[in-house]
């Protein structure tokens, strides 16, 4: 199998904790034209038509966008260990806390990406602002329905953790720090204390790290690409 993905895009990350979770191989392709990059995505959009990371190509060739998609498909081809729960009701709560990331939070943080890729010369503080109280309106849905065992949801890893993790690094490190604004780790008690206990997972904390290291590479791009115009 082959996933096309960014480390810096958020939605590769839940597919990223599956396949870590369940020891499936992979290769790991990086396609061109995402984030900061001026480069045609070129033949990736013959592979995926939609244009955006991730995408899985199975080892006979066929092709799954969309990263719930993906898990869901993982999953159902290899379920050991398990990622979605048994109990009806707790996996209906890791659909929620995706559901949550994906429409309310991530939604929240679109004007601060576009911002981001812009002149802070042109950045509008109360669009940012704005946006900064929608992040933290987004984090106190998500305060609701988070697990108090440490995890999502439940005792364990589920994809609920891979959808919320990077977002969380975006919410609580890479906005505030950007946009010069006090970061909302500590507002939410119960975020606050899945984000401690949660870096005790081996598999949580590597995709913590691939997201901050992704991150830093892309402002030293910034950084170098700025420092020259």
């Amino acid at each position: 199998m082959k996933l096309y993905q960014t480390y810096t895009s958020p939605f590769p990350t839940r597919v990223r904790l599956v396949l870590y979770a369940k020891g499936i191989e992979a290769e790991i392709i990086e396609p061109p034209g995402f984030h900061s990059s001026a480069e045609s995505k070129g033949d990736y959009l013959k592979l995926n038509p939609i244009g955006r990371v991730p995408a899985l190509v199975l080892d006979d060739g066929r092709v799954l966008p969309e990263s719930e998609v993906i898990c869901e498909y993982l999953e159902d081809a290899f379920p050991d260990p398990p990622l979605r729960p048994a109990d009806p009701f707790a996996r209906a709560q890791v659909r929620l806390i995706s559901r949550l990331c994906d429409f309310y939070l991530v939604m929240a943080m679109v004007p601060l990406f576009n911002a981001s890729g812009r002149s802070r010369k042109t950045w509008d503080p109360k669009r940012i602002a704005a946006a900064l109280a929608e992040v933290e309106t987004a984090l106190g849905y998500i305060e609701n329905h988070i697990g108090t065992e440490g995890y999502a949801v439940g005792t364990r890893l589920t994809v609920a953790d891979g959808a919320l993790l990077p977002q969380l690094v975006l919410a609580y490190e890479w906005a505030p720090k950007l946009f010069d604004a006090p970061s909302p780790l500590g507002r939410h008690k119960r975020l606050a204390a899945y984000w401690q206990k949660i870096t005790s997972d081996p598999i949580a904390a590597r995709l913590l790290k691939e997201t901050r290291d992704a991150i830093a590479g892309e402002q030293a791009k910034a950084r170098a690409a700025a420092h020259h115009e």
